[in-house]
């Protein structure tokens, strides 16, 4: 089972590539921000309490994170490998997902993170703002927020897999093929 954690800031273009990937690979995508939109869009109690953490730019609490991803991968059985978007945003997220896999007699195979500057970021967001809905793109402050939260919590996940040789960084700007087929050089030497 090949399981790869595409990661970066909100904006970075992990959704994009996630689609690319899962075509190209195989893989089972699984975005725990697009898990949460649907909680929402549901309006059940897990989306109307993880809605009043996003619009403020803070990350939802992990347990709640870590126990919906633990029931999508018991859904998929028998995957060829999975997808990680957006997910472990902290490094204890990170452990419990290790402890999870090892749990499921499988392992972490690759982390990717894309990198992309602020500016680009902010501008990307609210762009996606204007076209998607959501909520949590439309407000700059919030943008802000939320890649100042990514740095300071998010980032250290990087040193987390980078002990393990797990880690692999790419430029997240310029065109999406460019970027995919980065990204595709660096699953090929680790599968």
């Amino acid at each position: 089972m090949f399981n790869l954690v595409l990661f970066g800031p909100p904006g970075s273009g992990k959704g994009t590539q996630s689609d690319k990937l899962v075509a190209k690979y195989g893989l089972i995508h699984l975005s725990t921000g697009n898990l949460l939109r649907k909680e929402i869009a549901d309006q059940t109690s897990l989306g109307m309490s993880a809605k009043s953490y996003i619009d403020s730019g803070k990350l939802v609490p992990d347990a709640v994170v870590i126990g919906m991803v633990d029931s999508f991968f018991d859904r998929h059985k028998g995957a060829n490998g999975f997808l990680f978007d957006g997910f472990p945003r902290t490094v204890a997220q990170a452990e419990a997902l290790d402890e999870l896999l090892t749990n499921k007699n499988t392992a972490i195979s690759l982390v990717v993170a894309l990198e992309v500057s602020e500016e680009e970021l902010v501008k990307r967001l609210l762009h996606r703002g204007q076209t998607s809905g959501r909520s949590d793109d439309t407000d700059e402050s919030v943008i802000r927020k939320r890649f100042a939260v990514y740095t300071n919590e998010t980032s250290p996940v990087a040193a987390h897999y980078q002990q393990s040789g797990k880690f692999s960084s790419i430029a997240g700007e310029g065109s999406i093929d460019d970027i995919f087929t980065g990204i595709c050089a660096q699953i090929d030497k680790a599968r």
